[in-house]
């Protein structure tokens, strides 16, 4: 028997149909994505590149207002990114981080300092306790790719320029035990690498 004889009414998720559902509960600030538990509709035909370009079945969406939108209702389940509404979850695919992190700004010396990121899509956050800073490296090449947290479980990758910025303010300090090279912000060290790999 079909499914329209059954009476269910089976929706494919679309990108329309999640920001008419966004924009129905979008208030100043982020909506509370982390309380609400709609149901599981599948995966969408959505990406989010390593540059912080969304593409929407394979085309770049060009109208920075709907990525936007679309960024205010991101969250991370497990491994899983997800866009999310009050009354249905959508996956989608993201190449590194679902945001980059574009310009920081640097107020106070050392222990005292405080770094301030921006994302792409107008996002700020103080690193600190509740925002850190990561370095994860590449297995291979040992290419250091560089993060801070954003918001619940969603990072930035901290972009070239920024980071090499960031490398000219830093510092070194013992961690652990252990002598490293890293960055300070809101009275926390940050690890980025350890002073004896500077030295080679």
């Amino acid at each position: 028997m079909a499914k329209e004889e059954m009476g269910q009414n089976i929706v494919k998720p679309s990108a329309d149909g999640i920001a008419a559902s966004a924009r129905a509960v979008k208030s100043r600030g982020i909506p509370p994505v982390h309380l609400w538990n709609p149901p599981d509709c599948g995966d969408l035909d959505m990406r989010i590149a390593r540059d912080g370009t969304w593409f929407y079945l394979g085309t770049p969406i060009g109208r920075p207002e709907l990525v936007r939108l679309f960024s205010t209702i991101l969250r991370k389940d497990g491994d899983r990114y997800v866009l999310v509404t009050p009354v249905e979850k959508v996956g989608i695919q993201v190449d590194d981080a679902p945001f980059v992190a574009v310009d920081f700004t640097a107020i106070g010396t050392g222990s005292d300092q405080t770094l301030t990121f921006e994302t792409n899509l107008g996002d700020t956050a103080v690193a600190g306790p509740d925002n850190p800073i990561r370095v994860a490296r590449d297995p291979e090449t040992g290419e250091p790719s560089p993060y801070v947290l954003i918001r619940a479980n969603l990072e930035a990758l901290i972009d070239r320029k920024s980071f090499y910025r960031l490398v000219d303010i830093g510092a070194h300090h013992d961690h652990d035990g252990t002598s490293w090279f890293g960055l300070w912000s809101s009275g926390q060290f940050f690890p980025v690498i350890l002073s004896a790999d500077l030295a080679d």
